[in-house]
C-alpha cells in the first residue's frame, strides 16, 4: 500500500468542498496541506475548521486536545502556481476541488505533476467532467483518478471513486481503501458523464421542472408530493435552492453535452432563467422560493391524487435511469443502490424500488409519457424493457 497513517494529503481549493475534504483527512490523522489562490477563501476555511472542531468538543465527539491536534495538522498555502504549491512536494495524495472548468483543472494537474513525487496520486473532486480528459494533461496519466465527495464533505458519507481509462488498475482499490478508512462509504463508478449520482439523479430535478413548466403543479406542491408521498427528505426545488441553482444547472449542462445532447438530460429553460437572474437559491436569498426576511412561504396544494401522479412520473424516470446505468456498466447493483441512498439520501435504492412497484408498471408509465409527448426523453431503458417483459428483477 502506498498510503499510511503518516501520508500527507494535499487539497487544492479551499471552498466549501475543499475545506470539508481537508477537515475529513485531518480528522483521520493525516497532515494536510490546503491551498487556494484567494486569501479570503483560506481565511473562511481556517475559521470554518476551528468552528467545526469546537462544535465537536461541545457535543462530546472529541476532546479539546484532540480538536487542537486536528487543527495543528492542517497548513494553509496561498496561491496555485508552481512556486506556491511547493509545500505539496511530500504529499502522497492531492485532491483537486476547484472550479468546474476543464481547462483550469488541466492546467492545475500539469502544475501539480511538476511539484509532487513520482509516486504521488492526483485526484479530482469533479462532479461531472471526464477524468480521462483531466488526466490527459499529465505526463503520467496512470496516477490520476476521480475522488468525488458530496457536500458537506464532513457530513455526507458517500465518496465516488472513478478510475479513468488510463488509471493504474491497482490504484483505484488503494484509494478506495484509504477513503474507507476515513469513515466514508465508497462506491466505484466508471468514467461516464455524471458518474453514478449526478447521472441517475438528473430526472429528480429535470422532470420536476418539466411538471412545473407545464403548470401541472407549482414548486411547493411538487416538493410536498415528493416529501410526504414519495418519502424523500427534500423536494426537488428545495434541494436545488439548497445546492445552488448555478451549480445544479452547470452539472445538468455538463451531463447533457457529455451525453451527446441526449434529450433525457436536456436542461430546463426555467433553471437557466433563474441562473441568469442570479436567483441562485438560499445563498443569494432567492431561487424557486424567496428566502428574504419577511417573505412568506407558498402553500402546497395537498391533493393526494395529483401528488401520486407527480411521484409516479418522477420515480419512473429515476428507476429508468438507474436501470440504464446498470445496463451500461456505470456501476454494480450494490454501488448504484448505495450511491443513491448515501449520496442523495433517497429513501430506498432505485433498483429495489423499481422491483417493488413493478418493472412493468414503470415501463407502462414511460411508454404512456413517450406516446403522449412524442419525445425520446421518455424512452425506456433496454434493461427495464427486458426485465418487465420477462418478469424478472432489475437487480438480477
Amino acid at each position: 500500500m502506498r498510503f499510511g497513517s503518516d501520508s500527507v494529503i494535499g487539497v487544492v481549493g479551499a471552498g466549501a468542498m475543499g475545506a470539508g475534504i481537508a477537515q475529513v483527512a485531518a480528522a483521520a490523522g493525516h497532515r494536510v496541506v490546503l491551498a487556494d489562490a484567494f486569501p479570503a477563501s483560506l481565511a473562511r476555511a481556517r475559521a470554518g475548521h476551528a468552528k467545526a472542531v469546537q462544535r465537536d468538543v461541545e457535543k462530546g465527539r472529541r476532546t479539546a486536545e484532540d480538536a487542537d491536534a486536528v487543527l495543528a495538522r492542517i497548513s494553509y498555502v496561498e496561491g496555485a502556481d508552481e512556486t506556491a504549491l511547493a509545500p505539496f512536494a511530500p504529499c502522497a495524495l492531492v485532491i483537486e476541488a476547484i472550479v468546474e472548468d476543464l481547462t483550469v483543472k488541466q492546467a492545475l494537474f500539469a502544475t501539480l505533476e511538476r511539484v509532487v513525487g513520482a509516486d504521488a496520486v492526483l485526484a479530482s473532486n469533479t462532479s461531472s467532467l471526464a477524468i480521462a480528459a483531466i488526466a490527459g494533461a499529465c505526463a503520467n496519466s496512470a496516477r490520476v483518478l476521480g475522488v468525488h465527495f458530496f457536500n458537506p464533505a464532513p457530513v455526507m458519507p458517500l465518496v465516488e471513486i472513478i478510475p479513468a481509462l488510463t488509471t493504474d488498475e491497482a490504484l483505484a482499490a488503494e484509494v478506495r481503501t484509504l477513503v474507507d478508512g476515513w469513515g466514508k462509504v465508497t462506491v466505484m463508478a466508471s468514467d461516464t458523464p455524471g458518474f453514478i449520482v449526478n447521472r441517475i439523479a438528473r430526472p429528480f430535478y429535470g422532470e420536476a421542472l418539466r411538471i412545473r413548466e407545464e403548470q401541472i403543479a407549482d414548486c411547493a406542491t411538487i416538493d410536498w408530493a415528493m416529501r410526504e408521498l414519495g418519502g424523500f427528505r427534500m423536494g426537488p426545488f428545495e434541494l436545488m435552492d439548497f445546492i445552488g441553482n448555478d451549480v445544479n444547472y452547470a452539472v445538468t449542462c455538463s451531463v447533457f453535452e457529455a451525453m451527446s445532447y441526449d434529450p433525457r438530460y436536456k436542461p430546463a429553460l426555467t433553471q437557466r432563467r433563474l441562473v441568469e437572474a442570479r436567483w441562485l437559491g438560499r445563498k443569494s436569498g432567492r431561487g424557486y422560493y424567496d428566502y428574504r426576511e419577511g417573505a412568506s412561504a407558498p402553500e402546497a396544494v395537498q391533493d393526494v391524487a395529483l401528488g401520486r401522479q407527480i411521484v409516479d412520473r418522477i420515480l419512473a424516470m429515476l428507476v429508468n435511469e438507474a436501470a440504464d446505468a446498470l445496463h451500461y456498466g456505470v456501476a454494480s447493483v450494490q454501488d448504484i443502490e448505495l450511491a443513491m441512498t448515501k449520496g442523495v439520501n433517497y429513501p430506498r435504492g432505485l433498483l429495489e424500488w423499481g422491483d417493488a412497484i413493478g418493472p412493468s408498471h414503470v415501463l407502462v408509465t414511460l411508454e404512456r409519457l413517450q406516446a403522449e409527448y412524442a419525445e425520446d426523453r421518455y424512452r425506456p431503458s433496454v434493461r427495464l424493457r427486458r426485465v418487465a417483459e420477462s418478469g424478472g428483477s432489475l437487480r438480477a
